[in-house]
């Protein structure tokens, strides 16, 4: 049986980044021509970050100890480099080899900088582009290191960049370049995006990748593919959509793959490099609520999936969600551990999902070390829908997010007491029967929601103590299933048109007033003033996660929808024209289940009028697994918000973390939590708080932790932070994607870096 298609390589060694083609030239001065032309400053006492995540085990776990329990409270910050307005989403993991450290920097071009000072060696244009692997960049070096390569994404594309000069290797691809459109069986010109902001990894002379696929009906495929580093040529390809003859495709109705999306690996993954597997952590299937036209167990979405990395060759596969109506997507890497286990060595994967569960696997045969049962879930009373019966459910590892909200449950912080009990109403009249229960035409409480439990970077191991640490945050939904009606266009001014598209795409999460659930949920009063229309432009077409990329919408739709945005005082629809414009299509025949309607809702994030979430305090925790034991050594809250301590209310975890923790052989485990603005250093083994250094903006991202020449670094992206959120006196501003220059035209929006003191003989 073939499992996905196999190129055959003609690859020598090599890795995968280009620079940027013919297209994209490089910025330095002649000093720094003259210093890259020598290439990095070698240091014989430095300790790199290799890799996104610290290695391809992806453990996110540093083995110097300079820095630690005793001494964490001297750290200083020691330079400071800025990005400037480049407007990335989430933060990045910085790379250091050689003692150079490589960022994105301001209009998201490509740095390369001294990792003691800060100092730029040389600097790479990217020309403010579209879209780029935001989370970071992959770095390979042949044995001999005579050929070295900075791998990236770009516009869906892959590029290398020469890290000792920053020139791009035109020699890679065509051109310079491999677009991740082709090869997935629809038309390129028709896929907005398909790049991950997550890099991809290298393994001997190859670079594999996921995507990001979007989320909507119709969205491409999210197929797994590795690529000959020094060429671009495709290795291997394994379809995550079964195509005709392959394993899994029995799951789903005949001929899937040529419509479903999705089941893409978006956010990380780990290579075991002593057996050569790669493990890959898959996401949802589209669309993401509503399967009528995907009936089945859907594989591989929702799997940890196995594969021989250097073939594609399928190993093995453990579903944790069969038919997935929650948009549990699988993101968080799997973890590496050995743990013992009835009195043997057994080595593991470790995996957090959304639903806040924990799945441990033997790392071989993908055999669960627990009992995993499949339990009866509730039915499902939308048209077409057929739920899958069962879901897996862990029985020995206890779950680290709360997976109900109940009325007794709502935030007592919320300052108007008619709104709280609002929400007790809400929250009392949905279906809630369980973790599992299916969206329905009412109202359905899904806890954790579909931005709750682990997300990317959040997963960290201590090997030496066979220890799983995972950060969480508890955030339920509320999703209401409504029938999507068709494109229409109206007569009158374009803004007309643009609110019936507004309505039909945005109303769901922003709201029919459009002012949204900041910071979770952006306000889009004003957006065209504030970000300009290319920016909104870019956002539709490609997305903003959370908010996904809208396919069927075409470059007239989004002007329409612009010009409604800018100004909707301009619209001038009568009630009853609305109402018919809104109503659900007449029943055709379809895939697409009674009447081919297509059924869509909302994120349905639960956030208060003054910004809090709805659901009572932790809102995000700290969870430490033994995992010889597969039980819950301990439990903290996760930062604060900062309007709230200064009220002298604390321990409520950090809202809405985007970012992962490091562990330290110096018994730390360090945390970026952004609605405090603080980098947090805890015990590893008790989770006792043993200090914190404020940041400017909001940390985000994955620290990168490193050594050069005896001095250990800590390092972490930021930007300014939307999620301080006022709480009780103005409505909170939505995360800003553009204005990183506060008064005086001072950034603080880069990376920040910290030491010990240097002490002075």
């Amino acid at each position: 049986m073939q499992f996905g298609s196999k190129v055959k390589s003609v690859a020598v060694l090599g890795a995968l980044v280009a620079g940027v083609g013919f297209l994209y030239g490089r910025h330095s001065t002649p000093e720094v021509e003259a210093a890259a032309a020598s290439g990095p400053p070698q240091s014989a006492a430095s300790s790199s970050w290799l890799a996104y995540g610290g290695s391809n085990a992806d453990a996110q776990y540093s083995s110097l100890k300079q820095v630690n329990r005793s001494n964490v409270g001297q750290l200083q910050q020691v330079w400071f480099y800025p990005s400037g307005n480049n407007g990335f989403r989430y933060g990045s993991n910085p790379l250091v080899v050689d003692g150079v450290m490589f960022v994105y920097g301001k209009d998201n071009d490509i740095a390369a900088l001294d990792a003691t000072n800060g100092s730029e060696i040389w600097c790479h244009h990217t020309y403010n582009p579209r879209l780029i692997s935001h989370r970071g960049m992959a770095y390979w070096e042949s044995k001999d290191r005579s050929d070295r390569r900075l791998i990236f994404h770009m516009n869906n594309e892959i590029h290398e960049l020469d890290p000792r000069t920053g020139k791009e290797i035109a020699t890679f691809g065509k051109n310079g370049a491999v677009d991740l459109r082709e090869g997935l069986g629809r038309d390129p010109k028709s896929i907005r995006q398909i790049e991950s902001g997550t890099p991809g990894r290298v393994f001997e002379n190859l670079y594999i990748t996921g995507s990001a696929t979007g989320e909507e009906y119709e969205s491409p495929p999210g197929d797994l593919r590795a690529f000959d580093v020094v060429t671009g040529k495709l290795v291997w390809q394994f379809h995550t959509v079964p195509h005709p003859g392959e394993m899994g495709y029995d799951t789903w109705p005949k001929d899937a793959y040529k419509y479903v999306g999705g089941v893409n690996n978006w956010g990380e993954f780990s290579i075991d490099e002593k057996r050569g597997i790669a493990y890959f952590p898959l996401g949802s299937p589209t669309y993401d609520f509503y399967g009528a036209d995907r009936k089945g167990a859907n594989l591989f979405s929702d799997c940890i999936l196995a594969l021989d990395v250097r073939t594609g060759k399928y190993l093995w596969h453990f579903q944790t969600t069969h038919h997935d109506l929650w948009d549990y997507d699988l993101m968080t890497g799997p973890k590496l551990l050995t743990i013992q286990h009835d009195g043997k060595n057994v080595d593991v994967v470790v995996q957090a999902g959304k639903n806040g569960f924990v799945y441990v696997l033997d790392r071989t045969s993908g055999t669960a070390i627990w009992p995993i049962e499949e339990r009866p879930v509730p039915k499902s009373d939308v048209p077409g829908e057929e739920p899958w019966p069962t879901q897996p459910i862990p029985t020995h590892v206890p779950p680290f997010a709360r997976q109900a909200f109940t009325p007794e449950m709502v935030n007592p912080y919320i300052a108007d007491p008619k709104e709280r009990e609002a929400i007790r109403k809400q929250v009392a009249e949905a279906r809630q029967e369980g973790i599992y229960t299916p969206p329905t035409l009412g109202t359905t409480m899904e806890t954790p929601g579909n931005n709750g439990g682990a997300n990317w970077g959040s997963g960290a191991v201590d090997a030496s103590t066979s220890t799983f640490y995972v950060m969480s945050k508890d955030a339920p939904s509320l999703l209401h299933l409504e029938a999507k009606p068709p494109k229409r266009v109206v007569t009158g001014p374009p803004e007309n048109s643009g609110m019936v598209t507004y309505l039909q795409n945005c109303r769901a999460c922003h709201g029919v007033d459009r002012k949204g659930q900041p910071p979770a949920i952006p306000s889009l009063d004003g957006v065209i003033q504030r970000a300009g229309a290319d920016r909104v432009r870019t956002a539709v077409k490609t997305g903003l996660a959370p908010m996904p990329a809208f396919p069927d919408l075409d470059d007239n739709d989004i002007d329409r929808l612009i010009a409604y945005l800018k100004s909707p005082e301009k619209a001038k629809i009568a009630p009853d024209v609305l109402t018919r414009l809104m109503a659900p299509p007449p029943a055709t025949a379809s895939k697409l289940g009674p009447g081919g309607i297509r059924y869509w809702t909302g994120y349905g994030y639960m956030n208060s009028s003054d910004g809090l979430p709805a659901i009572s305090p932790p809102w995000s925790s700290l969870t430490a697994y033994d995992m010889n034991k597969g039980e819950i050594k301990w439990r903290i809250p996760m930062g604060e918000v900062a309007a709230l301590a200064e009220k002298g209310i604390t321990g409520t975890g950090s809202f809405w973390p985007r970012g992962g923790a490091t562990v330290t052989a110096g018994g730390l485990i360090i945390v970026p939590t952004k609605s405090d603005g603080k980098l947090h250093f805890y015990d590893k083994d008790t989770g006792k708080q043993l200090g914190e250094l404020s940041v400017p903006a909001g940390p985000e991202g994955i620290p990168t932790v490193y050594e050069v020449a005896g001095r250990e670094y800590i390092a972490i992206s930021a930007r300014p932070n939307p999620e301080r959120i006022p709480v009780g006196d103005q409505q909170p501003s939505e995360p800003n994607q553009g204005s990183a220059e506060p008064a005086g035209g001072k950034t603080t929006q880069g990376y920040y870096v910290f030491a010990l003191p240097v002490i002075r003989k």
